[in-house]
């Protein structure tokens, strides 16, 4: 009898290699094995399980461990994977390599599955890679530019993934035990740089700043699918799931605490910079690629402040943000497949030709904007109560980024569904069922999550810090000016539209103001690219090492071709003929080693 606990990651991986038996039904096969994991996940909700097997010795257990933390996120990922299935069935009809991009997307959803339950750090370990094989596999089977995008991003988080083995190393050796449950760390010299390589594997899971870059160019180049499905969602809830273990269980953060702070900083550098770029996007896919970024900060921001009110809204904004991200990115590509393209200058009037799909983008849009009484409102609101409360500058970071969030969203969706029609958009009619039945319910998930907040706080979020939090929530005067920020960011569109003589252009003048120019001049050449500027750095040594082994080797090649040369010509030299000359030579060689032998006697 099998225990129900592997079932998570039994069934994904046996749907892919069935469809590598019989390609013909993939999509079938698909649907089929996601249904049966969420089936799966349903049961095993509000359950406690754990499973135990000798693995590879040295503490390096099979345990997993089922409670509630670990069964809400498993059974987030196995609604969004059955629905992301049902999308893609309709968007990559016709794409080619289906059969590996199926297999990549169920073997995700195994690895995903088996790094939540895992309850050891090296079996975590093990799923955690895994899945960074399958995101180099996704992400290389979209356009020309897709494997060096795949290879930006393997090597990006390849690194990030290193620094979270040091993390584990170093966790082990402090506590001497590589079980989750059972490691508590204080938070000392070794302790916090524990923390810090844990946290870095973490943050970068969830697409944190400075280890984003590879999201935007994996927007253009990867199949769409991939990125609501990985970077908007999954990715999102494994890597936040496991800094909120860290910071929570493993290491009971403070608020006294300097890690508090540092987590706070990231949040707010990750929420302001990343919105900055989202502003002057021209392609409707790289725009929300950068939103994915930005709400990032959020989460770690909440986190961060270490109150239960922010960590509530931290954790609250992983489940909003996976639901309305992925669901703007299942707009995009519904737009994509049925008017050509996602730049924004291309597009026009679409909410006419595509009404579910711009009323779906409206609502996810508003969502992730702060709008009441959408859901991500409320996160959001939890996660500034929390901020001002450890701080005014990392409040006035979180209202900053939200103002320019709803200003970025406004142009996208005024230059998209409502700037005037191209002739390309005459054509254009809307998406088939299986892609608009995602986006519906997922965009219904946003209303009822925010009008009905109490059901998933009650059920999914409080729970994990023990129960039903009692503290004060957020006041009425952070609420009007969240809502005065939103009118402020509605009434900034309007009129520098009408000054610019499109949605599209509105924010020209950001793009375009002084000093910011100049910023994002460099910033659109990748100047600011951590993964650039390490890649200039390693070009730069390898040519300085050539030239300086280029030196040396001539230097070496020509001392001895010298010596050679000197040596040869003196042997020349004696070489004179005289048959007298030769004999003395002889003789004098033969006394030198008869002497030689005599001293040794």
């Amino acid at each position: 009898m099998i225990n129900m606990i592997l079932l998570p990651i039994i069934i994904p991986v046996v749907a892919a290699l069935a469809i590598v038996i019989m390609p013909r039904i993939r999509s079938a096969i698909a649907l089929i094995g996601t249904f049966l994991n969420l089936a799966v996940a349903i049961v095993l909700f509000k359950q406690e399980l754990t499973y135990s097997l000798p693995w590879a010795g040295y503490g390096m257990e099979f345990i997993l461990r089922l409670y509630h933390f670990s069964a809400f996120i498993l059974l987030a990922t196995a609604g969004f994977a059955f629905l992301f299935m049902l999308y893609s069935s309709s968007f990559m009809r016709g794409k080619e390599k289906l059969n590996q991009f199926y297999c990549y997307l169920l073997i995700s959803v195994t690895m995903v599955n088996g790094a939540v339950l895992a309850d050891n750090l090296v079996l975590m370990l093990f799923f955690w890679e895994g899945l960074l094989l399958t995101l180099f596999g996704l992400i290389a089977l979209g356009g020309k530019e897709a494997f060096k995008t795949a290879t930006k991003a393997f090597i990006i988080v390849g690194i990030s993934d290193l620094c979270l083995m040091i993390g584990i190393g170093i966790t082990a050796y402090l506590t001497k035990t590589l079980t989750i449950s059972q490691i508590h760390v204080q938070t000392g010299a070794l302790g916090s740089a524990a923390f810090i390589f844990l946290m870095i594997g973490a943050i970068s899971k969830a697409g944190s700043m400075p280890f984003h870059t590879w999201i935007p160019d994996a927007a253009v180049d990867a199949p769409l699918p991939f990125m609501a499905f990985l970077p908007a969602s999954l990715e999102k809830l494994l890597g936040i799931y496991l800094l909120a273990r860290i910071s929570l269980d493993m290491f009971k953060l403070s608020a006294d605490s300097w890690l508090s702070i540092l987590l706070m900083i990231i949040g707010s550098v990750t929420i302001v910079l990343a919105v900055m770029m989202a502003l002057i996007q021209k392609d409707y896919k790289r725009l929300l690629s950068y939103h994915a970024i930005s709400q990032v900060g959020y989460m770690v921001m909440g986190i961060g402040t270490c109150l239960p009110i922010g960590i509530i809204g931290g954790l609250f904004h992983m489940i909003n943000h996976a639901m309305y991200k992925s669901c703007l990115f299942l707009t995009a590509g519904s737009v994509e497949r049925q008017a050509g393209t996602t730049s924004l200058d291309k597009l026009g009037r679409l909410w006419v030709k595509m009404p579910v799909t711009f009323v779906c983008f409206f609502i996810a849009a508003a969502s992730i904007s702060g709008v009441p009484p959408l859901n991500g409102f409320f996160s959001k609101e939890m996660v500034y109560s929390g901020a001002l409360q450890r701080g005014t500058i990392f409040y006035l970071a979180a209202v900053v980024g939200s103002f320019f969030t709803a200003a970025s969203f406004l142009k996208l969706g005024h230059a998209a569904f409502f700037s005037k029609e191209s002739p390309a958009d005459e054509k254009v009619k809307e998406s088939p069922w299986p892609m608009l039945v995602p986006m519906i319910v997922i965009a219904s998930l946003c209303v009822f999550f925010g009008v009905y907040n109490s059901f998933p706080l009650k059920n999914f979020i409080e729970p994990i810090l023990g129960g039903e939090i009692h503290e004060e929530g957020t006041s009425h005067i952070l609420i009007i000016i969240t809502v005065l920020v939103i009118f402020g960011a509605i009434l900034h569109h309007l009129l520098a539209a009408k000054v610019a003589g499109s949605g599209y252009k509105a924010l020209n003048h950001i793009r375009n103001a002084p000093i910011l120019n100049w910023i994002y001049d460099k910033a659109e050449k990748r100047f600011f690219d951590p993964y650039d500027i390490v890649l200039a750095i390693v070009k730069g040594a390898s040519k300085a090492l050539f030239v300086i082994d280029r030196i040396v080797d001539k230097f070496y090649q020509g001392l001895s071709a010298g010596l050679a040369m000197l040596l040869s010509r003196a042997v020349s030299k004696a070489q004179t003929g005289n048959y007298s000359f030769y004999v003395i030579w002889v003789l004098a060689g033969t006394i030198a080693v008869l002497i030689m032998l005599l001293k040794q006697v």
